[in-house]
């Protein structure tokens, strides 16, 4: 029996994840999927943790727990140190991984445009422990804000900005003006909510700027009827963790900034920087091959695959990334038959995102049509819920939403301090 091909795959997110599960049970490979996590996390739902509408434990699932019955996969908890391309080989702080074939599945970060002090202020909320912390700020600033006499300090614990006018900034809008309105008055009956303000800053013309006008201006409106201060064409000059300072140089005083204004791709030490597109991406061709590499592969947000449709990089999507992956495994198992490989093509199934109860906007790209509201809104949660791994996870997340649709309460409003310990 000829010895087994070892693919090392970085990075357990949607494009990682994917392609371990489509080589699970391949004996022509060995393969080691490494992350820093030992859990895949379901980007999408991680406003509603931070909202204190889900568990973090609902829209995470353990890799070991996936694999367990998978001898040909191996999982390495370990942070990305740096790729030997010559040595064909990973560092990681758990060791050395030679590898056969290498995939790049690393995804992308927060953008702060080289802004160090919005860095250090701002909140990003990119994996379930920064959803977390950001829940317990919010949690935080709403205590605080519940026994101070101070004007001015309660009008900045209760401001807060949202950065980015994307699905993730208008869904977390969203949810903290429903959390404003049904929630947060019962909870705290000595805070006067009428005065807590909710910024939505989109440095673009418009909101949900990569979907259509219909759906844009749908979402536009959805959230000026909840209450939010949408302020498009505004970009943030500053944060200082006090006050937002706008390219206007007006300022709004705000405890509480959340920063999801852009991504930049999560990149290994050790590449050649000749092949770093925009966005710190990596340039592959159209077989997810990196460029002047025939071993290496990247997949997913880290990958940049220019298109004639699509001149500037493939949508940094799930469905991106889970296409790419089913590709490359089919590439792998053609491989092993001394097949030719073939060209990745993406069809864009869509885009989508919801704004609230009943409120979501969906544009589907064949048929080419775009709907909004209730229908849309079901779409939206149906498809999340496909997207879940695990039948325990989507159950709790279906009993979860339809609870909160008959209560319109959060359920998880727990405050979590760390642990100081004593000397």
């Amino acid at each position: 029996m000829p010895l087994q091909k070892r693919i090392v795959i970085l990075g357990a997110g949607f494009a990682g994840l994917r392609l371990a599960r489509e080589l699970d049970g391949e004996k022509a490979y060995e393969v080691t999927l490494v992350d820093k996590n030992n859990y895949h996390q379901f980007q999408p739902l991680f406003y509603q943790v931070a909202t204190a509408s889900l568990d973090a434990s609902n829209i995470s699932f353990p890799t070991r727990n996936i694999f367990r019955k998978s001898p040909n996969i191996h999982i390495r908890v370990a942070d990305i140190q740096s790729i030997d391309v010559k040595g064909h080989a990973v560092q990681t702080s758990a060791g050395r991984l030679p590898y056969d074939f290498l995939v790049i599945a690393t995804g992308a970060d927060t953008n702060y445009f080289n802004n160090e002090e919005v860095k250090q202020n701002a909140f990003p909320m990119k994996s379930t422990w920064e959803a977390l912390q950001l829940r317990n700020q919010l949690l935080s600033n709403f205590e605080k804000a519940s026994i101070s006499t101070d004007e001015q300090e309660v009008e900045r614990l209760l401001n807060i900005v949202i950065v980015g006018g994307g699905p993730t900034g208008i869904e977390l809008g969203g949810a903290l003006a429903e959390m404003r309105q049904f929630t947060l008055p019962e909870e705290y009956p000595e805070t006067d909510f009428s005065r807590m303000n909710i910024y939505l800053l989109e440095r673009s013309p418009k909101v949900l700027a990569n979907m259509s006008e219909a759906s844009s201006q749908k979402a536009n409106k959805y959230l000026q009827e909840m209450g939010i201060h949408v302020r498009t064409g505004t970009g943030v000059k500053n944060y200082d963790g006090k006050n937002v300072l706008l390219h206007d140089d007006t300022q709004i005083p705000a405890e509480l900034v959340i920063w999801a204004a852009g991504v930049t791709g999560n990149l290994p030490a050790g590449l050649d920087q000749t092949i770093v597109a925009p966005g710190n991406r990596i340039d592959v061709d159209a077989f997810n091959r990196v460029s002047g590499s025939t071993d290496i592969f990247a997949l997913g947000d880290i990958a940049f695959m220019h298109t004639e449709k699509y001149p500037k990089g493939l949508p940094q999507l799930a469905s991106v990334a889970i296409d790419q992956a089913r590709h490359l495994a089919r590439n792998f198992k053609r491989m092993e038959k001394s097949k030719a490989l073939k060209e990745f093509v993406y069809h864009n199934k869509g885009t989508m995102a919801t704004v609230g109860r009943k409120k979501a906007v969906v544009d589907l790209e064949t048929p080419r049509v775009s709907f909004q509201g209730f229908f849309a809104w079901i779409v939206w949660m149906t498809l999340h819920l496909f997207l879940l791994i695990g039948f325990k996870n989507r159950l709790v997340v279906f009993i979860n939403w339809i609870y909160k649709y008959f209560t319109r309460s959060q359920s998880l409003s727990l405050l979590f301090r760390p642990l100081v310990r004593k000397n």
